[in-house]
């Protein structure tokens, strides 16, 4: 989402996309090696490689229809992708207030305001978790959201349990904000949100996602 240090994917006077990559190296803990990972805006040939990604990750995230997707895609004010030597690693999608999205969980934040980024998606692959992956992106996107909306919202699953996902949030800075339940109690999120400013130091060390 930037060229350089503090540089935005946005331009304030247009709000035009700004394409940019940015490489990370990450240590892999599991075997001491060292991957070299480079964030990327996302494009076209990237869609269906991220949509199986998405829908390889229920329940963490919700399942996505190819039309689903498309309407995301098209109204996401971030999406952006992390990719390795064997391709892509990560994704993470980010909406504005305001728009018809049929979430529950962004009708919940829009109930309530409509200065926040909405953090709708992340997923990792599985053979790039616990590297930091995720953590960049999250540093990535903060950097993007400051001086633009008040704070960055989500949600984590709390039935179906996801709890290594709540520590990290919890670790990243993300409060707690309200609880929203879906068939009779059998399905449960957390309602989260972290204030944004200029600093986008990260701010926790594990990363689960």
């Amino acid at each position: 989402m930037r060229a350089g240090a503090g540089s935005p994917l946005r331009r304030a006077e247009d709000g035009g996309i700004v394409p940019a990559r940015r490489s990370i190296r990450l240590a892999r803990p599991e075997d001491g090696t060292i991957a070299s990972v480079r964030v990327r805006d996302a494009v076209a040939s990237d869609h269906a490689a991220v949509l199986a990604l998405n829908n390889a990750a229920t329940p963490h995230v919700n399942e996505l229809s190819t039309h689903e997707f498309s309407w995301i895609v098209s109204h996401a004010d971030y999406f952006r992708v992390a990719e390795d030597d064997a391709g892509l690693a990560a994704f993470v999608i980010a909406l504005r207030p305001g728009l018809a999205y049929w979430s529950l969980n962004y009708r919940w934040f829009m109930e309530r305001g409509d200065d926040f980024l909405y953090l709708d998606r992340i997923v990792v692959a599985e053979r790039a978790r616990r590297a930091g992956v995720g953590r960049a992106l999250y540093d990535d996107i903060e950097r993007f959201a400051s001086g633009r909306w008040r704070c960055i919202t989500l949600e984590v699953n709390l039935l179906p349990p996801n709890p290594a996902s709540l520590r990290f949030h919890d670790r990243q800075g993300f409060r707690r904000v309200g609880v929203r339940e879906e068939d009779a109690g059998a399905k449960a999120v957390v309602l989260m949100e972290r204030a944004t400013s200029p600093s986008s130091s990260s701010r926790g060390r594990d990363d689960p996602s």
